[in-house]
């Protein structure tokens, strides 16, 4: 630790307003513009405040707490509703409140926290945080240093995020322009004369039920555990039966499985003739937007009698091939494009952590804070 740095309980440096929260019951709640802050930020707004002044928000309990996926530090300003799931804390100086948020958004509590299933960080082990203090001038230098290298690596995220978007929707377009090129020879038909739905051979397994195993146990999205045991030993095509993914399509609702699997009952199963098919139509399922065969927007639903009914453009075999080919490239380009920038997403939180601990080491240098910054200098946008 630096010269002139100090060691101080996080109570002796603020005061603890946790005394003047008031949580109201989402029923009870009028609706307004005054943000009511939880454990993680804005849950809602309500027509009152409580406070109105800046003061810093800590996450009280909640996964988060551990997880760390998101800051568990925030400032807040102006007038604001807080309930028992955030800690309330008033500073005197707005540069120390920020130095604190940085600091705390930088260590790991987990020696402070209490219960795994619902951790806690309650407020006497809040209160016992020891903080490393430097002068006030000095927090403004470091302050000022993490605000403009974070706003920076934040800037470079974002167009990194636009670029996978931008690359996921180029993707897409190609794969419309593909299936709307209907040449001779191609048939409409429906999905069940097609393929054979196994449906009434999913057996769901309650979680309590499950024995662990080797076998993938899949639901409406995917892999969502592993069993002991097996329903079925084959190629088969899974369609999302349920769940918001049908309408947001974050990732695919069509997706094929093979060799020895368990399939619950939020997925339909079908079985093609050839694998050819079941790849042109995994493609093509994941192409279209299937609201009108959907039911319930509140709890979106896609049910047998519907999936039965869609209706796939079918070419030949071996147009299909062709077909399978060129899209296959193109996902390997895609997949090359996202990888490459979680790459460059996992390196600037990397960065991050790595300024933050020299902030807090008292290590970090003007001349080195430019350097940092350049080096999260953000770069263009793809597509553009």
């Amino acid at each position: 630790m630096r010269e002139g740095w100090e060691i101080k309980k996080l109570i002796e440096v603020c005061e603890n307003l946790d005394s003047k929260r008031v949580p109201i019951t989402q029923n009870k709640r009028v609706a307004g513009d005054i943000p009511y802050y939880g454990a993680s930020g804005i849950v809602d707004y309500v027509e009152d405040y409580l406070f109105d002044e800046d003061l810093l928000l800590i996450s009280e309990d909640g996964a988060n707490l551990l997880a760390r996926t998101y800051p568990i530090a925030f400032s807040i300003s102006e007038k604001t509703w807080v309930n028992n799931h955030a800690h309330v804390l008033r500073f005197e100086e707005m540069t120390t409140q920020k130095f604190i948020e940085y600091y705390f958004n930088s260590i790991k509590l987990d020696d402070y926290i209490s219960g795994m299933a619902q951790p806690k960080l309650n407020q006497k082990s809040l209160n016992s945080i020891q903080i490393p203090i430097p002068p006030l001038t000095e927090q403004k230098q470091i302050v000022a240093i993490l605000d403009q290298a974070f706003e920076a690596i934040d800037q470079a995220k974002a167009n990194i995020e636009k670029n996978v978007q931008n690359a996921k929707e180029l993707f897409q377009s190609k794969l419309n322009e593909i299936f709307s090129q209907k040449g001779e020879g191609w048939e409409e038909k429906r999905l069940n004369e097609i393929s054979e739905n196994w449906d009434n051979k999913r057996i769901p397994i309650t979680k309590s039920k499950r024995i662990k195993g080797k076998t993938p146990y899949y639901g409406a999205s995917g892999i969502v555990d592993y069993v002991e045991g097996y329903l079925f030993d084959d190629d088969l095509l899974l369609v999302s039966e349920d769940g918001a993914n049908l309408l947001a399509r974050t990732y695919p609702i069509a997706f094929s499985i093979s060799g020895r699997t368990w399939v619950n009952n939020h997925a339909h199963i079908l079985k093609f003739p050839s694998m050819t098919t079941q790849v042109f139509v995994e493609y093509y399922i994941n192409s279209i937007k299937l609201d009108d065969f959907i039911s319930g927007m509140a709890q979106p639903k896609l049910n047998q009698a519907k999936l039965n009914s869609i209706p796939i453009p079918i070419p030949s075999i071996g147009v299909q091939k062709e077909i399978i080919k060129k899209i296959e490239a193109l996902d390997i380009s895609r997949s090359s494009i996202t990888d490459k920038y979680k790459i460059k997403i996992d390196s600037l939180e990397e960065l991050r952590k790595s300024i933050l601990q020299k902030a807090f080491a008292g290590e970090l240098t003007g001349e080195e804070a430019v350097e940092l910054r350049i080096a999260a200098e953000p770069e263009g946008v793809y597509g553009k």
